[in-house]
């Protein structure tokens, strides 16, 4: 799993200047699934209702590694291809992508439509509000009354959050740990008190 992850955080429409009349709209949205990016489509179909063309893109998961696109009428390869290379170059993930084009009486040709849908895919993205997600995984700790005072100093090194924790026979914490990083803090905190802290690292 990637250590981390760059997601869109607002919608936001963007149009840019007009090309031989013709008008291109791109519409950004967060999505998590591609149910959402459907709904995108729509709403942004609904709100360009009078336009022909609503050319899309989507790319989803930690790694961006389920993408759709599609021409929508325009000739094959210069709308839906165009506006997924603007995503993967902008580097974001989880995010649909819509741009609608107003016919202006001019055709572009494949190679103008090519650039025209890609650039205004990319003024979007450039300027879409983002946020890093970085993935993370519990680390269970179980600790002896008398080991609390190691499992403190451990805690103030590291620079971790300390839940709250459960008191039984033992003390039991549940630590949210970037996934890059579970592992190695559960051994550290193993290590640390000579295997009298228990620690196992399970998905979240």
């Amino acid at each position: 799993m990637t250590d981390s992850y760059e997601v869109p955080d607002a919608e936001l429409v963007e149009e840019i200047p007009k090309i031989k009349g013709s008008r291109f709209l791109a519409s950004v949205a967060p999505v998590d699934s591609e149910a959402e990016a459907a709904e995108h489509l729509e709403r942004a179909r609904k709100a360009e209702h009078a336009a022909r063309h609503h050319c899309w893109a989507y790319r989803l998961g930690p790694a961006g590694d389920v993408t759709r696109s599609s021409d929508a009428g325009e000739p094959s390869g210069s709308a839906g291809k165009p506006i997924l290379a603007a995503i993967e170059g902008r580097g974001l993930t989880n995010v649909s992508v819509v741009v609608t084009r107003y016919f202006g009486g001019t055709k572009l040709g494949v190679g103008g439509l090519v650039r025209a849908y890609g650039d205004a895919a990319a003024a979007a993205l450039a300027q879409v509000p983002t946020r890093v997600i970085v993935p993370t995984r519990i680390v269970d700790i179980s600790v002896p009354y008398d080991q609390l005072g190691t499992l403190e100093t451990i805690v103030a090194r590291e620079g971790v959050e300390r839940p709250e924790g459960v008191y039984g026979d033992f003390v039991t914490f549940a630590f949210e740990i970037p996934v890059a990083d579970a592992q190695g803090f559960a051994a550290r905190v193993f290590d640390a008190s000579s295997g009298r802290i228990q620690a196992e690292v399970r998905e979240k």
